[in-house]
């Protein structure tokens, strides 16, 4: 078969011809029809992410929509021991599958439902998020926080509070519902300042950021927080500003603050997986939306590099 390979974590992957994998007891080869390239698959890719084993050559990829042997298509999250997603043909456990209806495109499933599944899975599964509850999305610019700006809406979240640092992307996000947007530009201290203040009194925070925006945010928000023993959960997710912060001890004490991570490990295959039929019922009712861009997957390796357009997601079709 052809797959996108990754040879050398310095390189992006090529297309190329790779061994067609064989099933072994309870997999099923499927015919992908199209796989997204999420930030999780480029740092799969290039051996940064917290579950790379540092082995080569490897096919990228964790999910995809695919058909089954029998015609029907599945959107379906791979295995961690499995080639991944972005080949002609991948392997699948049925426990991982969600049958797709007639009318499901898979370019747009393929684009939505990882960014999606992120703040979907958090909100339902790591916190009791109830409605009328409030909602900060740190980094909410990204295509997962405008995804999660969607869902903390369609859960029925009272308040939504959007904070990045693309304000072209940010004043969008009001239309998709948010309720108050904080631009994240110019001095860090008074960006954290103004957060600070717009979203001192939510009730769970959805952080893809973490590093120094997480790090001056926390210490904001609780400063502000008018009864410091109101719980806020605060969820991380994402660390496109770095893997650490410094933490000082009093926040701890002095307020109710419950950090927590929503990924994997932190929840098992079996619970995020209960989660995706409903996920996909709502992308297809179109409740939820996403900008794909379909290409061919022989265009791997240039498409890998090339400058990403805010707000889209490149799916890769492997199978016409």
């Amino acid at each position: 078969m052809h797959a996108a390979v990754v040879r050398s974590f310095d390189r992006p992957p090529r297309y190329e011809e790779f061994a067609t994998p064989r099933p072994a007891d309870g997999q099923i080869l499927v015919d992908v029809l199209a796989a997204g390239l999420h930030p999780r698959v480029r740092s799969g890719a290039d051996g940064t992410h917290y579950t790379s084993d540092g082995r080569l050559p490897l096919i990228p990829g964790v999910d995809g929509v695919g058909r089954l042997p029998d015609g029907r298509r599945v959107y379906f999250v791979a295995d961690d021991d499995v080639p991944g997603t972005m080949a002609e043909q991948a392997l699948v456990d049925p426990r991982r599958c969600v049958p797709l209806p007639d009318n499901a495109d898979p370019v747009t499933v393929a684009a939505a439902m990882n960014p999606a599944m992120s703040s979907w899975v958090a909100l339902r599964r790591r916190v009791a998020f109830r409605p009328g509850q409030s909602v900060l999305v740190l980094g909410a610019t990204g295509n997962a926080g405008q995804m999660a700006v969607q869902i903390a809406r369609r859960l029925g979240a009272d308040r939504i509070v959007a904070a990045g640092r693309d304000q072209r992307r940010l004043d969008l996000l009001a239309g998709l519902g948010a309720t108050d947007v904080v631009p994240l530009t110019g001095e860090p201290d008074d960006a954290a300042q103004r957060l600070g203040k717009a979203a001192a009194d939510v009730d769970v925070v959805i952080d893809y950021t973490w590093g120094a925006p997480t790090e001056r945010a926390i210490p904001a928000l609780l400063t502000h927080r008018a009864e410091r023993s109101a719980p806020l959960d605060w969820i991380q997710i994402g660390s496109m500003a770095g893997p650490d912060i410094t933490l000082p001890s009093f926040v701890l004490r002095a307020a109710n603050l419950r950090i927590m991570g929503s990924g994997q490990g932190s929840l098992t295959a079996a619970g995020i997986v209960a989660e995706l039929p409903s996920l996909v019922e709502e992308l297809v009712a179109g409740t939820l939306t996403a900008a794909a861009v379909p290409l061919p997957l022989a265009e791997v390796e240039q498409a890998w590099t090339a400058p990403a357009d805010p707000g889209r997601r490149i799916v890769f079709t492997p199978t016409a």
